[in-house]
C-alpha cells in the first residue's frame, strides 16, 4: 500500500518550471557527449560507429527516464531531489566508463546503467501515480527487465560479442521506448492523463541547447589544435555557421509550433512522448555533425572520405528527420524545408565525395542555412498573418 507522503510526491500538472536542480543534473550528459563524439572521432569505422550508437542510446535513456520521472514527480520534494542526484552519480560513472565500455570497463558501464534505469523505475511504482501511469511503469519494469540479462551477459563478454549482446539489449529497448512499452492485451491509453507537456518540452529544449554547446566546444578544441591559417579561420566559421544554422532552424520556428501543439493536443502524454523521442535523433545528429566539424578543421585539403561525409551529412539529415516525423506525427504536416534539406543533404554529400574536406563542410552548412532562412521567412508571414487577425 502507498502512503500518502509518498503520494504527494506526485507532481501537480500545473506546475511546468524547470528547477535549479534539473540542470545540475544535466551538467554529467555535457560530458558524456564529449565522451561519445572522442569514441567516434577516434574508431571511426563500422564498428566504431556500432559501438558508439548502443552506448549512446544507454546514454539517451538514462537522461530521458530521469526527465520523465521528474515530469511526474515534484522537485521541490527531498526524495525527489535525491533521486535526480543518486541518478546523476549513476551518470557520472557510466559516462566516464564510455571511452573503454568495449574494453575493461563493460562491468563499470552496465553496473551503472541498469540501476539507473531500473532503479528508477521502481521508485516510480513507489509514488501515487494516476492508475493509467502505474500500470504503464509497471510494463516498463517487464520491458527493462527483459533486456538486463543481455547487458548483463555483454559486460562478461569478449568486445565482439558483447557489441553483439548489448546492440540485442539496446534493440530490446528502442522498441519499448517506439511501442510505449506495451505487453499482450495491455498498452498505454494517455489520451485521459493529466500531463505537464509545458515541463517536458522545456526540459527537452534546454537538453537540445547543452548538445548544441558541445558542438561549440568541439569546434573551438579543433581551432586551438589547428595552425594559424587562413584556412582554420575559414573552416571554423563554417563550422560555427553550421551550429548557428540548427539553433535558428530549432528555435526560430519549429520548437514554438511543437510547444502550441503540445499544449492544445488532447493527448499531451503522447505528444511529449513524440517529442523526447524525436530528441533522440536530433542530439544523435549532433554529435555526428561535431564529429565532422572536427574532420574538416583538422585536415580542411584533404579529398573527403566517406566517414568524412557522413559525419557532415548523416548529423543534419538525423536533425531534419526528426523534425519533419514530429511534425507529421503530431501536427499533421509536412514542412517543405525539411523535406528539401533532405533530398539536398542527399545530392551535395554525394556531389562532394571526392572534394577537399573544407569544400564537403562548405556544402554540408550551406544547406542547414537554407533551411534557416526558410524558416524565418515561414515565422514572419505567420507573425505577420497573425498580426493582422
Amino acid at each position: 500500500m502507498v502512503s500518502s507522503d509518498r503520494g504527494s510526491l506526485a507532481r501537480d500538472p500545473r506546475r511546468y518550471e524547470v528547477t535549479p536542480v534539473e540542470l545540475f543534473f544535466d551538467l554529467v550528459y555535457v560530458f558524456a557527449f564529449i565522451q561519445l563524439s572522442r569514441r567516434l572521432l577516434e574508431h571511426l569505422d563500422w564498428t566504431g560507429l556500432a559501438t558508439t550508437v548502443v552506448l549512446y542510446f544507454a546514454v539517451f535513456w538514462t537522461w530521458g527516464y530521469t526527465v520523465w520521472a521528474v515530469s511526474l514527480t515534484d522537485t521541490r520534494k527531498a526524495p525527489v531531489r535525491w533521486m535526480l542526484l543518486v541518478s546523476m552519480l549513476f551518470g557520472l560513472f557510466m559516462n566516464a566508463s564510455i571511452a573503454a565500455a568495449f574494453e575493461e570497463a563493460g562491468w563499470w558501464f552496465v553496473g551503472a546503467y541498469l540501476p539507473a534505469l531500473i532503479g528508477r523505475t521502481i521508485w516510480l511504482l513507489t509514488v501515487n501515480l494516476q492508475p493509467a501511469l502505474h500500470a504503464h511503469f509497471q510494463r516498463v519494469l517487464v520491458w527493462q527487465l527483459a533486456s538486463a540479462p543481455l547487458w548483463i551477459a555483454g559486460a562478461a563478454a569478449g568486445p565482439e560479442t558483447r557489441l553483439l549482446l548489448w546492440a540485442c539489449g539496446v534493440g530490446i529497448d528502442l522498441a519499448g521506448t517506439l511501442t510505449a512499452h506495451p505487453l499482450p492485451g495491455r498498452w498505454l491509453h494517455s489520451a485521459g492523463i493529466a500531463f505537464a507537456a509545458p515541463h517536458m518540452f522545456e526540459r527537452c529544449r534546454l537538453f537540445f541547447l547543452i548538445a548544441l554547446g558541445e558542438t561549440v566546444l568541439t569546434t573551438g578544441w579543433a581551432i586551438a589544435d589547428a595552425p594559424v591559417q587562413p584556412i582554420t579561420l575559414l573552416t571554423g566559421t563554417v563550422a560555427l555557421a553550421g551550429t548557428v544554422a540548427i539553433w535558428w532552424a530549432y528555435f526560430r520556428r519549429s520548437e514554438a509550433a511543437a510547444r502550441r501543439q503540445a499544449e492544445q493536443d488532447a493527448d499531451p502524454t503522447r505528444a511529449s512522448r513524440y517529442a523526447t523521442n524525436g530528441l533522440m535523433l536530433m542530439v544523435a545528429g549532433l554529435i555526428s555533425i561535431a564529429v565532422g566539424d572536427e574532420l574538416v578543421i583538422a585536415h580542411p585539403t584533404e579529398q573527403t572520405t566517406v566517414a568524412t561525409n557522413a559525419a557532415l551529412y548523416a548529423g543534419p539529415a538525423l536533425f531534419l528527420t526528426a523534425q519533419l516525423w514530429f511534425a507529421r506525427s503530431v501536427a499533421r504536416e509536412l514542412p517543405p524545408s525539411r523535406l528539401v534539406g533532405l533530398i539536398a543533404l542527399a545530392i551535395v554529400g554525394t556531389a562532394t565525395l571526392r572534394a577537399p574536406s573544407f569544400v564537403a563542410g562548405i556544402g554540408s552548412t550551406a544547406v542547414l542555412v537554407g533551411v534557416a532562412i526558410a524558416d524565418g521567412r515561414r515565422a514572419r508571414a505567420e507573425e505577420a498573418d497573425h498580426a493582422g487577425t
